[in-house]
């Protein structure tokens, strides 16, 4: 950052400043717990040294709290593949079940947005598109922080919902199906290849909330890769100029998760194992009715407060993911 020519390339100045600025960030939490750590230290060489009984609670409380807190941070230092600190791209997709499965699409849609506020992550709705009587078709967001798709790829598969509807008349207990697809935001890096001859771009009028502009003019931008029928779509942005460039990026993001995905396959045939890595596996189970329990499929990982949950709560869910994915080498082995 010293170099005479660093703000030669300011979009590059810029993404160095914030990489420096996140490695920061860690060195400082990591200094904070340690000072927390040598104040606990003297605390309990005092309490020993005056046998003064009264300070336990104190040093008791500091420890759980120190606790949480080298939880939190080894798990952010264990999302340490490629692409985990970047922004994620997600998308949420009600299956069968009409007005049913696109409210509790919706439902899915506040949860996230709820869990993203709760870390002070942005979110942008990149393609939203509107259900007929309730709830949503389909929704496309970029929710951008530090590692936002390193925690997010937990999220991705099947979300099950078993409740009363509210859409049913007669009362009766239904289930609900919502496919969750999360992609890392990522930039031109030359490992993913697009070429132009390779893309069929249709431009239509938005659809949704977004002011006269966006709903008089065909800025919205649907972009298909011909070889391999992967289909993006962008409106957020009043230009058309700009929501081809989102296009582009969600397109290489998703090629990105195809090619992941053959090599996870691939591997997986050589090993001679039976897994299905297929986006529209089932992976928890939301139930309001006739109990309240949230549980993830995978860990086993399970709740009863699932008003917290819908509130954003995901982290328990998340974390017992993530190790479990961390921890699957040392099993195997």
């Amino acid at each position: 950052m010293s170099a005479p020519d660093f703000w030669d390339d300011n979009e590059r100045a810029q993404k160095l400043i914030g990489e420096a600025n996140v490695v920061k960030s860690v060195v400082e939490r990591f200094q904070g717990m340690a000072s927390e750590f040598e104040d606990l230290e003297v605390l309990t060489q005092l309490m020993q040294e005056e046998q003064d009984e009264s300070m336990a609670g104190d040093i008791a409380s500091g420890i759980a709290a120190l606790v949480k807190k080298l939880e939190e941070f080894e798990l952010q230092l264990l999302l340490n593949q490629p692409y985990d600190r970047l922004n994620a791209i997600l998308e949420l997709h009600p299956g069968a079940g009409g007005t049913e499965s696109q409210d509790w699409a919706e439902l899915l849609l506040r949860m996230y947005r709820r869990w993203a506020e709760k870390r002070d992550y942005k979110v942008e709705v990149l393609d939203y598109l509107p259900g007929d009587e309730a709830g949503v078709k389909s929704v496309t967001l970029l929710i951008k922080g530090f590692n936002a798709y390193g925690y997010l790829k937990a999220e991705k598969g099947v979300h099950r919902l078993v409740r009363i509807s509210p859409f049913d008349a007669s009362g009766r207990r239904h289930t609900s199906f919502v496919s969750c697809d999360v992609m890392p935001e990522i930039e031109d890096d030359g490992e993913i290849e697009i070429r132009t001859e390779d893309l069929k771009v249709d431009v239509y009028r938005a659809s949704g909330a977004g002011g006269q502009h966006i709903n008089t003019t065909d800025s919205a931008v649907r972009m298909t890769h011909i070889p391999t029928g992967v289909v993006v779509s962008c409106q957020t942005e009043r230009s058309q100029i700009k929501n081809r460039e989102r296009c582009l990026k969600m397109l290489r993001s998703k090629l990105y998760e195809k090619k992941i995905e053959e090599q996870q396959k691939h591997l997986a045939e050589i090993r001679g194992e039976v897994s299905d890595i297929a986006w529209g596996s089932q992976i928890r189970s939301y139930v309001f009715h006739p109990y309240s329990m949230v549980k993830d499929h995978r860990t086993q990982e399970e709740t009863g407060n699932i008003g917290a949950v819908m509130d954003g709560d995901l982290d328990a869910f998340i974390d017992a993911y993530l190790r479990l994915q961390i921890n699957k080498p040392e099993k195997e082995a």
